[in-house]
């Protein structure tokens, strides 16, 4: 490894973006990559795309994740701990956490359409306000990750559908994985609300595999709901089960993480707030306790 690829600090992160820029790519090139999973291997992702879109909350603290050295500190934790397979986020911390060296030997995913800010009034009209095709493959990253919600009461949600097809077409053109996020969704007082039942899952799970002129590198991040048989079998597409929002009671969520994980075409789990902000406060701990169900 060489100086300008060795791991930087936090705290030399402003300054190397200020005056070596080109470390970035330097960083990316020189990683290490991660290796996909073997038939019957689970994966434990870390996700951490929340912030830009403006969504800073975990639990109680509505700004919890808006100090970007805490995040980060906490996002390297979950990394360094055994089992963890791989990270996904947007172009500023893949970037950052390529320049600290906490990215060797990880699969890593950019996420893509960042702009249907909560609350706004195109919330529905997702814009794809993050990576590219163009810019996942020229990162070294192993696919993309976009977000899908499916609002039959708002006219934005064409514009979605269409940006996420084309999106996975560009991804499948090289060879790339497409990791769709969808969600059947509703307006409720100004918000776009996502609908758990099994069967408005089932429906987002319908639209989600059929974009794009293949599925071929298609996969498919799904919240863990009620009767996680009945929802896994409407589709043949490997998946990935999220975290959603930081639990009250996170055994509750892990029981429901253990029985989705018993489906055939689940893949294994992406996390976010619900390990790097846990209620203990203890991100080791609760990272630990995440990859034993795996």
């Amino acid at each position: 490894m060489t100086a300008t690829t060795a791991p930087a600090l936090i705290a030399d992160l402003p300054q190397i973006r200020a005056h070596t820029p080109r470390r970035i790519a330097e960083a990316l090139a020189a990683r290490a990559p991660g290796r996909m999973p073997s038939p019957g291997e689970q994966l434990m992702i870390i996700a951490a795309d929340h912030p830009a879109r403006g969504s800073l909350g975990a639990g109680p603290d509505a700004m919890a994740m808006a100090d970007r050295t805490d995040l980060l500190g906490r996002i390297m934790e979950a990394l360094s701990r055994p089992g963890v397979h791989g990270f996904l986020g947007t172009a500023d911390l893949i970037e950052d956490l390529a320049l600290l060296g906490a990215l060797e030997g990880k699969l890593v995913f950019g996420s893509m359409n960042r702009g249907g800010l909560p609350g706004a009034v195109f919330e529905a009209d997702d814009r794809f306000t993050g990576y590219d095709a163009r810019g996942i493959a020229d990162a070294g990253l192993n696919g993309g990750k976009m977000l899908l919600r499916v609002a039959p009461d708002e006219p934005g949600t064409a514009a979605t559908l269409t940006a996420c097809a084309d999106a996975v077409n560009d991804l499948a053109d090289r060879e790339l994985v497409s990791m769709v996020e969808p969600f059947w969704s509703h307006t409720e007082n100004g918000r776009l609300r996502n609908d758990l039942s099994p069967d408005a899952v089932i429906r987002s799970i319908a639209v989600a595999s059929g974009l794009g002129r293949t599925s071929a590198h298609t996969w498919l991040k799904l919240p863990s709901v009620a009767e996680p048989e009945r929802v896994m079998a409407a589709t043949t597409m490997p998946s990935l089960i999220l975290g959603g929002e930081v639990p009250e009671n996170p055994d509750v969520a892990m029981a429901g993480w253990q029985a989705t994980l018993a489906c055939p075409n689940v893949l294994g789990l992406v996390i976010g707030r619900t390990l790097l902000y846990p209620p203990s406060g203890d991100v080791a701990a609760a990272v630990d306790a995440a990859v034993g169900l795996l």
